[in-house]
């Protein structure tokens, strides 16, 4: 038989086997990966028969992408939080029993160099915002304290904003902190209560999700990492109950366990908010405590 004879004539019942069958046997994982994408975007391509007009729009948007990001801006990063494939990931990389603190995506405002602040002290460098006071444990799941523990925390400010988008409207570390639970596993500090925002749109994404009628929201909330040596990081989110947009949330980080309620109080005698949180930490399997 000529070698004519045994290539799979490429159409479109084919496309998928004609594109597979150059791998020869895909045992490497990216071989794999790669042949179940295209698989999927011939399938696309079959279900809406787009033409050639409209395929090149989906490629002219590609590269606009790419143009857009750089080592400020990362529209890829952008584009994989907003269709849910970040959380997703982090989902299936990071399943832990019922009672310990879910993880969800860090998101792209967090700072390696966080400064370390003494308990009780505010992380609101420009008093900017209704005062709000955090209260919260470090615990194993058996209710004993985690004292080794660091907890790190981030979130935007009364109007919406991080720190590091606004470099010459706000101090240095505004709304930054890293604090260690007493011998209680306890710890408390004060900051303002954040605002909810939504995520950039003046970009390619943003302009797509946009023009799809798609939810650029994110509801109020506070960041967290939560690291002790011997167990997993927790990297999480704590929502303000009150925020409507919770069922919107852009990044797919809401779940019922990180909402939780802004109570009103009074701190040094003015109107505040105060919120108590839970972080649960498990034993870190082999790999898995960072």
């Amino acid at each position: 038989m000529s070698r004519a004879a045994e290539l799979i004539t490429f159409d479109e019942a084919t496309s998928s086997e004609a594109f597979t069958s150059r791998f020869g046997t895909p045992d490497d994982a990216t071989a794999r990966l790669l042949s179940a994408v295209v698989c999927h975007v011939h399938e696309l391509i079959k279900e809406f028969r787009p033409s050639q007009e409209q395929w090149r729009k989906v490629l002219d948007f590609l590269t606009e992408v790419g143009h857009a990001s750089d080592e400020r801006r990362q529209e890829w990063v952008l584009f994989s939080d907003l269709v849910g494939a970040s959380a997703l990931v982090e989902e299936i990389n990071s399943r832990r029993p019922s009672g310990a603190t879910p993880n969800t995506i860090r998101g792209p405002f967090f700072r390696t160099d966080t400064p370390e602040r003494a308990l009780g002290s505010s992380i609101s460098l420009d008093g900017a915002g209704l005062p709000l006071l955090v209260e919260g444990r470090v615990e194993d799941l058996d209710g004993l304290p985690i004292t080794t523990a660091e907890i790190i925390t981030w979130q935007a400010n009364a109007e919406g904003y991080y720190e590091n988008q606004q470099p010459d409207l706000q101090p240095e570390f505004n709304l930054r902190g890293l604090f260690r639970p007493d011998q209680g596993g306890k710890f408390h500090y004060r900051t303002v209560r954040p605002a909810g925002y939504g995520v950039p749109g003046d970009g390619p994404v943003g302009r797509l999700f946009a023009q799809a009628g798609y939810p650029l929201h994110r509801p109020a909330h506070l960041h967290f990492v939560v690291r002790a040596p011997g167990f997993e990081t927790i990297t999480t989110h704590i929502y303000d109950a009150d925020d409507p947009r919770l069922g919107e949330d852009a990044l797919f980080g809401v779940r019922p366990e990180l909402v939780h309620s802004f109570e009103q109080t009074l701190i040094d005698g003015k109107p505040a908010s105060r919120v108590n949180i839970r972080f649960v930490m498990i034993r870190a399997r082999p790999g898995r405590s960072k």
